[in-house]
C-alpha cells in the first residue's frame, strides 16, 4: 500500500496503545472479558521494559508477609517460569536489605508467552505502529496510526494509553506534567569473559578512579557512584549504566538515549579490557533500548502523593495494591526510602483517569502522582496491576454502553476479582 493512502477504517471496542508491561495485561483483561481488543506496539514484540529494556526482574508481587499483586500479570510470570523450568524465589525469606525478591525471568520467553496469550484471547496486534492522531467522537475516538508503509484508521470506543509517555493523552489535548529534571535511564548490559573473584580490588578501584579523571569513563557509566567498581564487574546478572536525561517521549529523544547508552557500553568494554584478569572481556547481553524511568505523568482525577504512598493510604476507589519503595535515581546515585513495616500502598482508579476524560484511561508509569510517589509506582508488578484495572474498566464501559469513567468502582473490582486480582478490602465489603 502506498504510504500516502489510509487503510479502510477498522472498528474495535478497546484500543490499547502500547504493548509493554501494563499494556499487554490491559489488552488481555479486556479481551478475556469478551470485548474486541486491538493493541498497537511500536516495537516488534510485547513486554516493553521487560523485553526491549532488558529489565527482566519484575517486582514486587509480595510483601514480607503475603502476596499483594496477582491476576493476569502474575499468571504471565508463572507461565514464563514454568516453560523454562525455573524455580520461584522463596518469598518467605526476602533479601535482608530489600522488602522482597525481584523475580528473574527469561525476557525472550516472556515475550513469547505474552504474545501467545494475547492471540489466544483474540487480541488484534499491530506491531511497528504508533498512534499519530486522536480525534474525539460522541461515542469514542477516531485514531490514526502510522508504521512502515502503513497508515491505519481505527474507531475505538475506549482507549487505554499504556505508552509510558502518555502519548495518547497528549494527542487528545489533556494536560500532563514533566519532571524538571528526569531520572536517568538505564541501558542493561552484561559483561563476561572474566572471573570477578580473581580480580584485584585495589588495582581495579585505582584504575577506575583514574579512568574517571582522564575521561576514559564518564560519571554514570557505573550507576552507583558510592560503590566500588568491582560491584559493577560482579553484575549480579546485569551491569547497571545510567544515562542522564534519558527521554522516551519521542523517536528523537529515544534515539539520543540509545546513542548515549551504547557509547557508554563501548567505553566500559574498552576500560574493562585494560584491567588485569579481564583482558578478554566480552559483551554477552545488551538491551535493544535504553530503559527510561520517567517522562510524562497525567493530571488525573486523583493524584497520589508521597505522603499517600508512604502512609499506605487506602483510597475509596482502590483497584489494586502497589508495593515498592521510593526509588529515585539521580545523576549521582540512588535515593531509597523504604515503606514502614506493614504498610502497603493502594492505587485509586481516579489516578488512571485523565482529568475530564470519559473514555480514555492510562496504565503504567504515566499514572497521576507526584515525583516521589511515582518513583515507587513505576515498577513492573504495579504497572501490571494498573493495566488489569484499566482493561477491566474499559471492557465494562463497552458492555454497559457508557464511558469507562462512569463505571462504579465496585463493578470494576468485581471483574478484577473474577480474574484473580488481589484487591485492597474497602469499608462495607465482605
Amino acid at each position: 500500500m502506498p504510504s500516502s493512502e489510509w487503510s479502510a477504517i477498522e472498528e474495535t471496542d478497546v484500543l490499547v496503545a502500547g504493548g509493554g508491561t501494563a499494556g499487554v495485561v490491559a489488552a488481555l483483561q479486556a479481551a478475556r472479558a469478551g470485548v474486541r481488543t486491538t493493541m498497537i506496539e511500536w516495537t516488534g514484540q510485547l513486554g516493553g521494559t521487560i523485553t526491549n529494556g532488558g529489565v527482566a526482574a519484575p517486582a514486587h508481587f509480595f510483601t514480607r508477609e503475603r502476596q499483594v499483586i496477582a491476576g493476569i500479570g502474575w499468571e504471565l510470570i508463572v507461565k514464563t517460569k514454568a516453560v523454562v523450568g525455573s524455580p520461584m524465589p522463596d518469598f518467605r525469606h526476602p533479601p535482608p536489605h530489600r522488602p522482597q525478591h525481584h523475580i528473574g525471568i527469561n525476557p525472550f520467553v516472556f515475550a513469547l508467552i505474552a504474545e501467545e496469550e494475547s492471540l489466544k484471547a483474540g487480541v488484534h496486534i499491530h506491531y511497528h505502529e504508533t498512534v499519530a492522531s486522536v480525534t474525539p467522537r460522541p461515542d469514542g475516538w477516531e485514531v490514526e496510526t502510522v508504521g512502515k508503509n502503513v497508515r491505519r484508521r481505527l474507531f475505538a470506543r475506549e482507549i487505554v494509553d499504556a505508552t509510558g509517555d502518555a502519548d495518547v493523552v497528549r494527542l487528545a489535548g489533556f494536560p500532563v506534567e514533566f519532571a524538571e529534571i528526569r531520572q536517568p535511564g538505564t541501558i542493561r548490559v552484561r559483561f563476561g569473559g572474566y572471573d570477578p573473584a580473581l580480580l584485584d580490588v585495589g588495582v581495579i578501584e585505582s584504575a577506575y578512579c583514574r579512568a574517571l579523571e582522564t575521561g576514559m569513563l564518564q560519571p554514570g557509566d557505573f550507576a552507583y557512584a558510592d560503590r566500588p567498581f568491582l560491584d559493577f564487574l560482579k553484575g549480579h546478572g546485569c551491569n547497571a549504566v545510567h544515562i542522564p536525561g534519558a527521554d522516551s517521549s519521542s523517536s528523537e529523544t529515544q534515539t539520543e538515549a540509545n546513542l548515549k547508552g551504547r557509547a557508554a557500553v563501548l567505553r566500559l568494554l574498552r576500560f574493562i579490557r585494560t584491567l588485569p584478569g579481564a583482558e578478554n572481556a566480552t559483551v554477552d547481553f545488551l538491551a535493544a533500548d535504553t530503559a527510561v524511568r520517567e517522562t510524562a505523568r497525567i493530571v488525573g482525577e486523583v493524584r497520589i502523593t508521597e505522603a499517600d504512598y508512604l502512609s499506605g493510604r487506602l483510597f475509596p476507589d482502590a483497584v489494586a495494591y502497589t508495593f515498592y519503595f521510593v526509588d529515585l535515581h539521580t545523576d549521582h546515585g540512588v535515593h531509597h526510602r523504604f515503606l514502614p513495616d506493614g504498610v502497603v500502598p493502594t492505587i485509586p482508579f481516579g489516578a488512571l483517569v485523565p482529568k475530564g476524560a470519559r473514555r480514555l484511561l492510562v496504565a503504567g508509569r504515566s499514572i497521576s502522582s507526584d515525583r516521589m510517589a511515582h518513583s515507587g509506582l513505576r515498577v513492573q508488578a504495579s504497572c501490571m496491576a494498573m493495566g488489569q484495572a484499566a482493561g477491566a474498566a474499559a471492557a465494562l464501559g463497552i458492555q454497559q454502553n457508557r464511558p469507562s469513567r462512569e463505571i462504579p468502582v465496585q463493578e470494576i473490582r468485581a471483574l478484577l476479582a473474577r480474574h484473580e486480582a488481589i484487591l485492597p478490602p474497602l469499608p462495607g465489603e465482605d
